[in-house]
């Protein structure tokens, strides 16, 4: 057991951390790697791989991964401003890089390759862009003569034409709702909220015009007709696993699914250990969600209390739309579960941003009372 009395930054960090979201972020990482045993192995035989290959991968991300989470959680608010910033503008450049230099995968160029690693920039802008806007409103709120609001939104028009650029059209619409989340709770006037709805209405009628593929789908959601052999497999999965599934290694269903470890991971769970453990895993999500909102409606620091919000709702909404897209209730969008669907820059970067949402919730001495404060230092003292 570690004491409070030694003064070293490993025990200040574990005495402070939010413990219900660490062990959530574990359940989840962990959870991912034994789900990838039922999701990988078909779709690496059908591609001539050996059948355990995007298992192996998945766990040679899994340590790194709690490895950066835990790194992060240590920084400071001063020192994850600047982590952002520097993650936000290399990103940035990589995302321009990735339309000339990328490989192209499905008629888009998303990543970029180092060496024997496959970069997808986009996955460590999204962390990194709400930590950086989040800043921007909380200066604008705390000084009035500080454009914070416009340069946010400029940042964000940067950041939507990389992604329409790609194409992107599901990250585009995640960064997208989520800014318009962390806006609305920074105080956004009546004024912007029609301005931006007009434009997130405008934004949606051109990509249904101008990209074929984003028209296709969404006729394929509305009508049913057409190439919907994914999702009609996905639902077929859900449905045949019922309450309590087929059992670890019995699904069958699965095994027609091209994208089953990635972005039909969920239908996998679903077949293979049934509803209720996808109404477990959801729930860990939502859990996620409503903590984290909570804590941050506590926050002195608006700067935190905005990190933390718009952090969480990234979390959640990506989680949402991949589950809600298995479950035929929104068009295909290419979006990964987090923690659980295969993806090496995935998994990365939602580790990078759960790392920042340990550190922003840590018990913090500028964050409590002077009351709670005192408490805090005698059992120290007492190694309580």
């Amino acid at each position: 057991m570690t004491s409070r009395v030694k003064n070293s930054r490993l025990t200040d960090w574990w005495w402070s951390v939010d413990r219900w979201f660490l062990a959530a972020f574990l359940t989840l990482m962990i959870g991912g790697l034994v789900l990838s045993f039922a999701a990988s192995p078909s779709v690496a035989e059908k591609i001539g791989l050996e059948p355990f290959h995007f298992v192996k991968r998945h766990a040679l991300f899994l340590l790194p991964s709690i490895a950066v989470m835990i790194a992060t959680s240590m920084l400071t608010p001063r020192g994850i401003r600047r982590t952002a910033l520097i993650m936000l503008g290399v990103s940035l450049v990589l995302m321009v890089l990735a339309l000339f230099f990328g490989t192209e995968v499905k008629g888009a160029r998303r990543w970029v390759d180092i060496g024997p690693l496959s970069i997808q920039p986009s996955e460590f802008m999204k962390p990194s862009f709400i930590v950086i806007c989040a800043w921007l409103f909380a200066e604008k709120a705390r000084r009035s003569d500080i454009p914070g609001n416009l340069f946010a939104l400029i940042l964000l028009f940067i950041v939507a034409a990389l992604l329409v650029a790609q194409p992107d059209l599901g990250q585009t619409i995640l960064t997208t709702a989520t800014w318009g989340g962390l806006f609305f709770m920074a105080g956004m006037p009546w004024l912007w909220i029609a301005f931006l709805g007009g434009c997130a209405a405008a934004g949606l009628v051109g990509a249904y015009t101008v990209f074929p593929h984003v028209a296709s789908r969404i006729d394929r959601f509305w009508t049913g007709e057409g190439d919907t052999f994914q999702t009609d497999t996905a639902r077929e999965a859900i449905m045949r696993g019922g309450w309590l599934g087929q059992g670890p290694g019995e699904g069958t269903v699965k095994r027609l699914l091209p994208d089953s470890h990635t972005d039909f991971a969920f239908s996998v769970i679903a077949e293979e250990y049934g509803i209720v453990a996808c109404m477990l895993l959801a729930s860990i999500f939502c859990f996620i969600v409503v903590r984290g909102l909570s804590i941050a409606l506590g926050q002195r620091d608006p700067f935190a209390r905005l990190a933390i919000s718009g952090l969480v709702f990234l979390f959640g909404l990506q989680s949402i739309i991949n589950m809600a897209v298995n479950l035929q209730l929104m068009p295909a969008k290419g979006m990964t579960l987090p923690f659980i669907s295969y993806g090496g820059s995935s998994m990365m970067a939602v580790a990078v941003a759960a790392g920042f949402i340990l550190a922003l919730t840590r018990k913090r001495p500028e964050n409590r009372s002077q009351t709670d404060h005192l408490i805090y230092r005698t059992a120290a003292l007492h190694g309580v």
